[in-house]
């Protein structure tokens, strides 16, 4: 049994859960967030996930504030309204006081009031219910147009000079395949934010075919290096 096959209702997720603001970064239900952790406000976050029910929900901060920064500081900072919550699955500890851990994503949820805590990280109160769908198999991927997401692809990484393994990429589950391009594609934090909230999989990949087929036809942007 996977370690998120446990979470079958939104009952069974904590109600409350530490946040960890990250710009530009989304977890996706059913897919993996690998993090280094350095920070110490979240360092003290993560020892007392470990110590309770493993859960931290990953949220982009609002784009309109604290532009420039990845994480930023304070607790007053606005959030966007949708984040998606993960169980750590891997940890560990590095010499130089970093931790590696890797997230696996469970269900996405609606942030609620965020309580007065002594904490150095943020903790609020979250609805899973709107996004119960993602503790079920997700039968939208049967209606996924594989070869036009491969084809889009391909053009849109040739654009930007990226490199994929494009064996493990033909080989890979539909669901995977699209969370994972969703979550390590260089669109920016609003185009991020989209892929998040799709409503399943079939929906977030035509989000992924919409924005690249926006920015083949913009001609992009320059850059080079590997899709991985």
């Amino acid at each position: 049994m996977a370690p998120t096959d446990r979470y079958r209702v939104p009952g069974d997720l904590p109600a409350r859960i530490p946040l960890f603001p990250l710009r530009g970064a989304i977890l996706l239900p059913r897919s993996e967030l690998p993090l280094n952790v350095f920070e110490p406000r979240y360092l003290a976050m993560i020892e007392d996930a470990m110590s309770g029910n493993r859960i931290v929900g990953i949220i982009q901060p609002d784009q309109t504030q604290g532009a420039g920064e990845e994480s930023p500081e304070g607790k007053a900072l606005a959030l966007k309204r949708i984040g998606c919550a993960g169980r750590i699955t891997a940890y560990q500890e590095l010499q130089d006081g970093r931790l590696r851990i890797a997230l696996a994503g469970v269900a996405r949820f609606v942030v609620g009031r965020e309580p007065s805590t002594d904490k150095p990280y943020r903790l609020a109160d979250v609805d899973y219910a709107p996004y119960s769908a993602d503790l079920a198999e997700d039968g939208s991927v049967e209606s996924i147009d594989r070869a036009r997401l491969l084809k889009v692809l391909k053009a849109y990484l040739a654009m930007r000079q990226l490199e994929a393994d494009w064996n493990a990429v033909t080989r890979a589950p539909l669901e995977p395949l699209v969370n994972s391009l969703s979550a390590m594609s260089p669109f920016g934090a609003e185009e991020k934010q989209a892929l998040l909230e799709a409503a399943d999989t079939q929906k977030r990949a035509d989000v992924l075919i919409a924005l690249a087929e926006m920015a083949i036809a913009s001609g992009g942007a320059s850059g080079g290096g590997t899709l991985q």
